[in-house]
């Protein structure tokens, strides 16, 4: 039954139907997905936890509903990974940290993974994260770092750098990551991957993240279609999760190849305060001029507001005080030192200072529904800069080099104002690292990012790295 050529390299889209008539079987797919991962997976170490036995088990479970023609869900036998700040059941979540018992019992899943299992996604293991996702890179204390696939020199990006990898490389078909700040759409952009970030409390999240209001759970694929696919599953509801939207039953993958004729986009370049690589603008003025040739009405706009790091500050610090504050005092020294520092400037934040955060913070929010008055979307580059050297918070040259901030100025805003946002890849560098789009619209109006990036998709298919 097996299909010549990279099965670890095909989409769901590509896989279910095949299941569907028996060209496939989800027992060769997972197959060849551990082959890749035994000859790539220690050079850019994108897992920190696999467990072989139970996804077999899974597979063949799968494959006997596949032959019987009683599929369960509408996933099943997909390979799936599930970031490490994620509760999965009978594993182990240490969130990249020392300071975690991997002994505990592990008992639930989260939201997210339950949805994907109960719709027969073959869950493979655990993607690396920095500890507690608190930067835009991915090293920890417990795992070392994670690679990027186009060039192991350089960083994949975080904090779902391990999911980025598993999705580029053919290690895991769905991948669920997490963004607080760009951790879903920096690794996208450095890996040349697609990765959405939805609108806040589409998808249920438990426990919530110690960054909540900013953090959401997200899709990272190697196609638009698979995102919306898994969206479907992932926005199904959880009472756990006090946050979450109101659940209304809604296929993603519809409308989603509409095109974009007619569609209002605006093209931000800097967002009128930061600084971008000369060949990151080129690539992303190509990608509006590609949607503009298919009747896109691009226009060069600013969106107007001002540089919004202190009020993310003001949250993230924060954010990592209360982390730490949860973890017992002997074992802080454990920390990673760059999160001790967020959470000793977390510590120094007033119940004021924070509190007029928040209203910033709706204010910012307010204003960007209003600019998608008459916007349907807004461009900018996902990332100023491509990857740069593994093992560091900043690039070499940053004059600081303790904050990810700093080289995020993209991201960041749209967790703030809890819009979707996604990257999409749109090109390489001149060194060969990728550079991506990213593709932002209005609160709840996931759908026009996902029909935006396929339009632009449709012209300009998604590329993976070579392995050798």
């Amino acid at each position: 039954m097996r299909r010549p050529g990279p099965l670890a390299d095909l989409s769901a889209s590509e896989l279910l139907p095949r299941y569907r008539r028996k060209e496939l079987s989800p027992v060769d797919v997972l197959q060849a997905v551990f082959a890749r991962i035994d000859g790539h997976a220690a050079a850019l170490h994108p897992f920190c936890h696999l467990d072989r036995e139970a996804a077999m088990a899974d597979a063949l479970a799968s494959e006997a509903r596949w032959w019987s023609g009683k599929p369960q869900g509408s996933l099943d036998g997909v390979p799936t990974t599930v970031k490490d700040l994620i509760l999965t059941k009978g594993w182990p979540t240490l969130r990249g940290s020392r300071t975690i018992d991997p002994g505990q019992p592990w008992l639930e899943d989260a939201p997210a993974v339950a949805r994907l299992r109960e719709h027969g996604a073959v869950i493979i293991g655990k993607t690396t994260t920095p500890e507690f996702g608190w930067k835009a890179v991915c090293d920890s204390p417990l795992e070392g770092a994670t690679r990027n696939p186009w060039n192991p020199l350089m960083t994949p990006g975080g904090s779902s750098g391990g999911a980025a990898v598993a999705a580029a490389t053919g290690m895991g078909c769905l991948n669920i990551g997490t963004d607080g700040g760009g951790s879903i759409r920096v690794p996208a952009s450095f890996t040349g991957i697609f990765g959405l970030k939805p609108t806040f409390g589409l998808v249920p999240a438990y426990p919530l993240s110690p960054f909540a209001r900013v953090a959401h759970l997200g899709p990272m694929t190697r196609s638009v279609e698979d995102a919306a696919r898994m969206l479907n599953v992932m926005a199904e509801p959880d009472v756990r999760d006090w946050h979450s939207l109101p659940y209304i039953k809604r296929d993603y993958t519809l409308g989603l190849n509409q095109g974009v004729a007619g569609m209002r986009i605006a093209l931000s370049l800097t967002l009128g305060y930061a600084k971008v690589d000369r060949e990151i603008l080129t690539l992303v003025r190509r990608a509006a001029d590609v949607l503009a040739d298919q009747g896109a009405l691009v226009e060069e706009c600013d969106p107007g507001f001002e540089d919004p790091t202190s009020i993310f500050e003001a949250h993230w610090f924060s954010g990592a005080a209360n982390l730490r504050r949860s973890i017992p005092r002997e074992k802080w020294e454990l920390f990673d030192p760059g999160l001790t520092r967020f959470a000793d400037a977390g510590d120094a934040i007033g119940h004021l200072e924070y509190l007029r955060a928040m209203d910033l913070c709706g204010a910012l929010g307010m204003h960007m529904a209003l600019f998608h008055q008459k916007y349907d979307a807004l461009l900018t580059p996902s990332m100023p800069i491509a990857a740069f050297e593994v093992n560091r918070v900043a690039p070499a040259s940053f004059p600081d080099q303790h904050n990810w901030l700093h080289w995020s100025p993209f991201s960041y805003p749209f967790n703030l104002t809890q819009q979707p946002a996604a990257s999409m890849p749109c090109g390489r560098t001149s060194a060969g690292m990728p550079v991506g789009l990213q593709i932002v619209a209005a609160k709840y109006r996931d759908d026009q990012v996902l029909r935006v990036a396929r339009a632009y998709e449709s012209a300009a298919p998604i590329e993976l790295p070579s392995l050798g």
